[in-house]
């Protein structure tokens, strides 16, 4: 679970850009300062739970008083109308972390719900679904580990995590062989490699080099991933990518490669719809 040092200052931003420089001026003028009610967020359609706890987080900045109960942990799935969440304390305190709260917990399920579905196409196969870095601008650390809630794997973070040369930068070098060796003379001995390739003749050369941990096989069809797969015959962790929107994905996984890729989970994931009831 990620440390609430890493989540705070996510929430604390979102918390500041919706109550501005002089907070709720609705709750000042029209809720009464001493008013506690007991508010429930709810579920208006099934799922499975992200966000949960950036959601109370939210409430807590507010009000360190409010009551928080969760009810639904992230990673678990719901029913429609089912309770997620309990928030007892001054009605003022609720409403002003209302929308930053179901803002998180919405869109984060959403994604974790759509990996779900990613996922449950790959039973009985030993693919697994990542993400990419498709993400919104400064909710990556969220939505990442919303796909993990949902049976997702992470790809990389950032451009510091692993060395990933992609056919801009393969262009740039020269070709496969000089991009290849560029990055053996420069990564450190925890420093993996993975390279894109849409050829098969490209795939043997990378294995001929061997340089490369892992290979993406970047808008391939079906049949030539099952080749790729025979190609590789096990050396190196295969990672299909492009097009991959579900309708596809029991196949793509059915050809043996180790990892499917799709940015639609954090880039096209429909918001869930939650709703905070008094």
């Amino acid at each position: 679970m990620l440390p609430d040092l890493l989540l705070e200052p996510v929430v604390r931003a979102a918390l500041v850009e919706d109550l501005g420089p002089m907070g709720d001026a609705t709750v000042r003028a029209v809720i009464p300062q001493g008013l506690t009610y007991d508010a429930r967020l709810n579920a208006r359609r099934p799922g499975v739970a992200s966000g949960m706890r950036v959601a109370e987080m939210a409430f807590r900045l507010v009000d360190p008083a409010l009551v928080v109960t969760t009810l639904v942990e992230d990673g678990a799935p719901f029913a429609p109308g089912e309770t997620l969440m309990r928030i007892e304390g001054k009605a003022a305190s609720i409403l002003m972390g209302e929308r930053v709260a179901l803002n998180f917990a919405g869109r984060l399920t959403g994604v974790a719900t759509l990996t779900a579905a990613f996922v449950a196409e790959t039973r009985g196969t030993k693919a697994r679904i990542t993400c990419t870095r498709k993400t919104t601008p400064g909710l990556r650390v969220l939505e990442k580990e919303a796909v993990r809630h949902g049976g997702g794997a992470n790809h990389r973070y950032g451009l510091s995590d692993a060395i990933l040369i992609k056919d801009n930068h393969i262009a740039a070098a020269g070709g496969v062989r000089p991009v290849l060796e560029a990055a053996r003379a420069a990564r450190s001995h925890m420093m993996r490699v993975e390279i894109e390739v849409d050829r098969l003749d490209q795939l043997a050369e990378v294995l001929e080099i061997g340089v490369a941990d892992v290979v993406l096989l970047d808008n391939m069809t079906t049949p030539q991933l099952v080749k790729a797969v025979a190609i590789n015959a096990g050396r190196l962790v295969l990672e299909a990518s492009g097009n991959m929107s579900l309708p596809r994905i029991a196949e793509v996984a059915a050809t043996g490669v180790d990892y499917i890729s799709v940015g639609a989970l954090t880039h096209s994931a429909p918001v869930v719809d939650l709703g905070l009831d008094f």
